[in-house]
């Protein structure tokens, strides 16, 4: 594998850096919620409405409870924050008064990305440090290990696949 020599780990070493690190990032979380004049939860959604907007699509309101797991009555107070701190605003589905696309203001991600910015700068260098080959083992760690999170989440939740139901 490419990349500089590494220290040897165990599978236990590394999920133990693992458990300090997602700890770290959910203070952080608060931390920068608040720095933008948010609540964890306001933060959370305007990144689920960031990433539909990178993608070049949006989400309707509906669509924000459900990927933040929010009653919809939960979700229009998280619009309302949004919307009062200048962070998104709702724009009407064409055809259907009820449902409302959730648009982020246009200076949001600049604002947002102040924030992360120096955090996303830091990682960028960290990369350097690794070769091609051991960034595609990470980005499949990571996506494998969110998908393993995710079944054990719904397991939890007592949520039922397809198949089980």
């Amino acid at each position: 594998m490419d990349g500089k020599k590494r220290p040897e780990a165990t599978a236990d070493q590394a999920l133990r850096a693992m458990d300090r690190m997602i700890a770290l990032a959910q203070f952080g979380q608060h931390d920068i919620a608040g720095r933008l004049g948010l609540n964890t939860t306001d933060l959370t959604c305007l990144g689920f409405v960031m990433e539909a907007a990178m993608a070049g699509t949006s989400l309707t309101a509906g669509d924000l409870a459900e990927r933040a797991r929010l009653t919809t009555g939960a979700v229009t107070g998280v619009l309302n924050r949004l919307e009062k701190a200048g962070y998104a605003h709702r724009r009407p589905v064409p055809g259907d008064r009820r449902r409302v696309h959730v648009v982020m203001e246009e200076s949001a991600q600049a604002r947002v990305l102040e924030v992360y910015g120096p955090f996303y700068a830091r990682l960028g260098v960290l990369f350097t440090d690794y070769g091609p080959q051991e960034i595609a083992v990470l980005t499949d760690w990571f996506t494998r290990a969110r998908a393993a999170m995710q079944e054990s989440l719904d397991e939890i939740r007592g949520v039922k696949d397809e198949e089980g139901a």
